[in-house]
């Protein structure tokens, strides 16, 4: 009984470890692959948030950075400054997107006519 259970895997074995590494491929490139670049995208624009720029979190709360630290920004809304991670920064408010133009911007201009 045994000799003949590995004779019926010995005839597909290759061809079912073929199928198995098929699937994990597909599920690489269609998932996992599209995953990585999203959150390395939202890293990168983590990292170049700027004092002043008009923003929106995840819970939906418009606002204006005011200070920023390592792990957490102050955003200040018409209620008032609030501390949130820089993980909950969703988007930034872009005057090419939505025709906002962010004080960061204006603060950067000011400070090349300085020079």
């Amino acid at each position: 009984m045994i000799q003949t259970i590995f004779l019926q895997a010995g005839q597909g074995g290759y061809m079912s470890i073929l199928m198995l590494g098929g699937m994990f491929a597909i599920m690489y490139f269609f998932m996992i692959l599209p995953q990585k670049k999203k959150a390395n995208k939202e890293k990168a624009f983590q990292a170049e948030l700027k004092r002043g720029t008009q923003v929106v979190t995840t819970a939906g709360i418009h606002g204006r950075i005011n200070e920023i630290f390592d792990d957490a920004v102050v955003i200040e809304t018409g209620a008032g400054k609030i501390r949130f991670e820089k993980a909950a920064i969703s988007r930034d408010l872009t005057e090419a997107r939505y025709g906002i133009k962010s004080e960061a911007k204006q603060v950067e201009k000011t400070e090349e006519e300085k020079k």
